[in-house]
């Protein structure tokens, strides 16, 4: 028997305030009919509001998807010299999103790292169920490691990020990396990452109607993407990479995930076999925390220190 809900109690108290005002863009409980409202409430901001005082460049571009091109931005700083390149993998449920939603925290990667930021607009379920979004992204990645050079990438400093459904869809990614030959990755960061379509867990049944991003909302998106095949034999890890039985030989790992959220523990538990696996794993269970909280409510205290972390395991990991 799964623990009822716990209610509102469980949230850190300012982020507890900053949900009444998330309520109105993300509503916690997503069924199908509410995807046409989602694609137009979690649309990024205009370009120019999203980029104005920010020193960098952008370039739009079309790069493979799986069969047919998909849109993409190059962002770069300003100015400076060759640094790493990071593929960002944007949130959405695998249903709406686009390559600058919650882009915000990654702009300041290309700031303040020197970062070439490739953001990509991969196709979404359910009209592109699986694999076409997995295989888009693993396109994209190739397509980065290829023009490394004409990008002003260094080689060895290659990264795939993503939160959320992007979270899992850069972890599937990096699976893929390892199983196919592909680019040598020097890191791959999870933000409340979205791993297993099987929904077991104890925290997946704790937050039903409470925060962002339920149980009947995730039901939906794996549902979108898998169709009947959700919690069946014939799934593959790189849609649901909790799935994948050898964790070996992957590149090093950021996870972090909130306390309060559904996600929580798939997220720790792949920390835990990263960890039994021999791969470099960093992991962080912000206390109270709500799903993308450092999105929703960043002026918050927890929110500011998520966005910390994130930029400390960055600077340490391309420092070495």
């Amino acid at each position: 028997m799964h623990p009822s809900p716990p209610g509102r109690s469980v949230f850190d108290p300012e982020l507890r305030a900053a949900l009444a005002v998330v309520g109105g863009v993300f509503p916690p409980t997503i069924t199908p009919d509410l995807i046409p409202f989602m694609r137009r409430a979690y649309a990024s901001p205009p370009r120019d509001d999203l980029l104005a005082g920010r020193d960098v460049t952008v370039e739009d571009v079309e790069v493979p998807g799986w069969g047919a091109a998909i849109g993409a931005s190059i962002v770069r700083p300003s100015a400076g010299a060759a640094g790493p390149g990071i593929l960002l993998l944007h949130s959405g449920g695998m249903m709406f999103g686009d390559r600058f939603s919650g882009a915000d925290h990654a702009l300041r990667w290309v700031e303040q790292l020197g970062a070439v930021l490739v953001t990509v607009d991969y196709r979404l379920a359910p009209e592109h169920p699986d694999p076409v979004p997995f295989e888009d992204c693993y396109a994209a990645l190739e397509w980065f490691a290829s023009h490394a050079g004409r990008l002003g990438v260094r080689s060895d400093r290659l990264l795939v990020a993503g939160a959320s459904a992007g979270g899992g869809l850069a972890a599937g990614v990096a699976l893929a990396a390892r199983d196919r030959g592909g680019p040598r990755l020097r890191g791959q960061l999870l933000d409340y990452p979205m791993l297993d379509d099987r929904g077991l867990t104890p925290s997946m049944h704790a937050f039903d109607g409470v925060g962002v991003w339920d149980r009947v909302s995730n039901e939906t998106g794996w549902r979108a993407l898998l169709g009947d095949r959700v919690g069946g034999p014939d799934v593959s890890a790189y849609a649901a990479p909790a799935r994948a039985e050898d964790l070996r030989d992957l590149p090093p790992a950021f996870i972090d995930v909130g306390s309060a959220e559904i996600f929580r523990d798939e997220a720790v538990d792949y920390a835990r076999r990263l960890w039994e696996a021999g791969v470099d794993a960093e992991l962080h269970v912000w206390p109270g925390a709500f799903h993308a909280c450092d999105v929703f409510a960043a002026h918050t205290s927890i929110a500011r220190a998520m966005i910390r972390a994130r930029e400390d395991w960055l600077r340490r990991l391309l420092a070495q």
